[in-house]
């Protein structure tokens, strides 16, 4: 959700322009509330605070002080913070304050500026330079950036003028940026299933958000359980909890609840088969005379990786009680036709 704050009558009638075309929600002053048929903000600390917390971007219709005091207590982390804009109440210029990047506040000022008839107010390095911005790039690909070290140490190295490699065992369409080569280098991008090869001195890796999960559990398997063996799992592959999407079992656990409430909690979707669906998937798969005596299948956690997701990739382990597998759904990759992200 995008929240947008207005202060002013003039702010607010902006913001409900902007919020319409945006699909975002309004807010304004507990003294405008009212007239204004607006949700109130009574403190506009906590209520920044809570924004942090349940939204993607936050736009302030105010002076850029007014946003900048409200959020410095909730500042944390580019890859975690919300994109946040400040815009004039004119509409005449929309500044990026925080997560221009990877929160996406350069691309949402720009398309506010589109709609006012303003001006973005970008100042990032990449942009100002008009140089490829890793970070960018990644979020529109649904690219998870494994690491941060290396995503400052890729986007240095671009702006001195040192070629960066790259690889990706996905289709690419378009050339490749400016500063990015496809040949030997120090330094390079890898996007891949997971982050297990280094083929640079520094590579930074990338994997799509596309992971299906298959999983088996013992009936009454608890949440924690069932996280602490697929954190190990993940961990031992080099694969982020943030590139899995989906989890999927057979129908037997649809009501399974520590499995439903590892789902709730990392906002996974979940995919339930049947005995017989499962059954039918082709190619050879691990068998259990005891998984199939119980659920009349020979392997729950592959196939049902499979079938939700696609290509397996990691097979299934096993370990308390769970069984794992991982499964990458059709991904292509695309460079923008001028070079740029």
């Amino acid at each position: 959700m995008i929240a947008l704050v207005a202060f002013t009558r003039r702010g607010a009638a902006l913001g409900k322009t902007l919020a319409a075309a945006l699909g975002g929600q309004l807010y304004t002053s507990a003294r405008l509330s009212s007239e204004l048929g607006l949700p109130a903000v009574e403190d506009l600390t906590a209520w920044t605070g809570a924004r942090f917390a349940d939204s993607e971007a936050i736009v302030f219709l105010s002076a850029t002080g007014i946003a900048v005091r409200a959020i410095a207590p909730h500042v944390r982390d580019k890859f975690t913070d919300p994109a946040v804009v400040s815009v004039d109440e004119a509409g005449r210029f929309a500044v990026p304050l925080l997560s221009g990047h990877v929160g996406g506040a350069n691309t949402l000022a720009q398309r506010i500026a589109a709609l006012t008839g303003g001006q973005a107010v970008v100042s990032t390095a990449t942009d100002v330079n008009g140089r490829f911005a890793v970070d960018v790039w990644a979020k529109a690909q649904n690219l998870v950036l494994v690491e941060r070290a290396a995503a400052k140490a890729v986007s240095a190295a671009i702006l001195e003028g040192t070629p960066v490699g790259f690889r990706s065992r996905y289709p690419v369409s378009g050339p490749l940026p400016e500063g990015l080569t496809g040949g030997a280098a120090a330094i390079g991008i890898l996007v891949d299933d997971t982050a297990g090869e280094n083929p640079y001195e520094t590579t930074l890796h990338l994997v799509p958000r596309a992971v299906t999960l298959g999983l088996g559990c013992r009936r009454g398997t608890t949440r924690e359980a069932l996280e602490a063996q697929i954190s190990q799992v993940l961990a031992a592959h080099q694969l982020p909890w943030a590139a899995v999407t989906a989890l999927a079992s057979i129908d037997l656990k649809s009501d399974e609840p520590g499995l439903l409430a590892l789902a709730e909690a990392y906002h996974l979707q979940t995919h339930f088969y049947p005995a017989a669906a499962l059954a039918a998937e082709p190619g050879d798969f691990p068998a259990s005379e005891l998984v199939s005596r119980v659920t009349g299948v020979d392997n729950v956690c592959q196939r049902a990786a499979q079938r939700a997701g696609g290509r397996v990739f990691l097979p299934k382990t096993a370990g308390g009680g769970v069984t794992v597998a991982a499964a990458m759904g059709d991904v292509h990759l695309t460079f923008p036709s001028e070079g740029r992200a």
